[in-house]
This record gives C-alpha cells, sequence and structure tokens, in this order.
C-alpha cells in the first residue's frame, strides 16, 4: 500500500511539474523585448546603459533564478548569492552560468539574459 501510494505521488509530482513550462519561458522574452526597447530609448537619451542592464538582470533572476537562489539572493536549494561580485567577476559569474557549476545546469539563461544577470549580480558586494 505505502509503495503504491509512494509511486502515485511521485508519478503525478512529475506529471505537474511537466505542465505548464513554456509559460515562463514566453513571459521571459517578453520581458527581455521591452528590456531591449527601454534600452534603446534610454541609449538614445543619453542615459547610462549599465544601469538599465542591472534592471533587466535583475528582471531575468526574479523569473528564472529566484526559485533556487531566494528572493533576496539569500540562498536555499542553489547558494547565495548576495556577495557574488565580491567573489567573482563579471565573466565568471557568467561562465558559471553558461557551464553550470556544481547541483546548478548550464544555461538556464543565455545570451543576453544571462548576460545581463552576470552584470547585475556582479555589482553585488
Amino acid at each position: 500500500m505505502k509503495k503504491t501510494l509512494l509511486a502515485l505521488l511521485l508519478g503525478s509530482s512529475v506529471a505537474l511539474a511537466a505542465c505548464g513550462g513554456d509559460d515562463a519561458a514566453e513571459d521571459t522574452e517578453n520581458a527581455v523585448e521591452e528590456t531591449e526597447e527601454a534600452v534603446d530609448e534610454t541609449t538614445e537619451e543619453g542615459t547610462n546603459d549599465a544601469t538599465t542592464t542591472a534592471a533587466a538582470g535583475e528582471e531575468v533572476y526574479q523569473q528564472s533564478c529566484l526559485s533556487c537562489h531566494g528572493g533576496n539572493l539569500e540562498g536555499g536549494f542553489g547558494p547565495a548569492l548576495d556577495k557574488a561580485g565580491a567573489k567573482y567577476s563579471k565573466d565568471e559569474i557568467l561562465a558559471i552560468i553558461e557551464n553550470g557549476q556544481g547541483q546548478m545546469p548550464p544555461n538556464v539563461v543565455e545570451g543576453e539574459e544571462a548576460e545581463a544577470v552576470a552584470a547585475w549580480l556582479a555589482e553585488k558586494k
């Protein structure tokens, strides 16, 4: 009886985890497009590009990284990132995002999103 219940629970968990994954990807793409538009507008106005990149990085973090690293960068399943910039450079953080490290899989975020998150985390000292 316990084995059957455990198998049913595990199967249900896997099925639920597989449902609805595409919505987050679409939301992330929309957020990146909006951020890119904002970057274009603010660059034309002469505003600092680094500030916009940091804002984009924080937004991508909220959508893709928060579940493992916590809402306040305090850690959880993944390590704390509140002082990531004191330990790693932007390029080192980007390499970790692209290649994975420890239990973190590679390429959770990619391209410009990964660069924005790396820049934002590099400021955390």
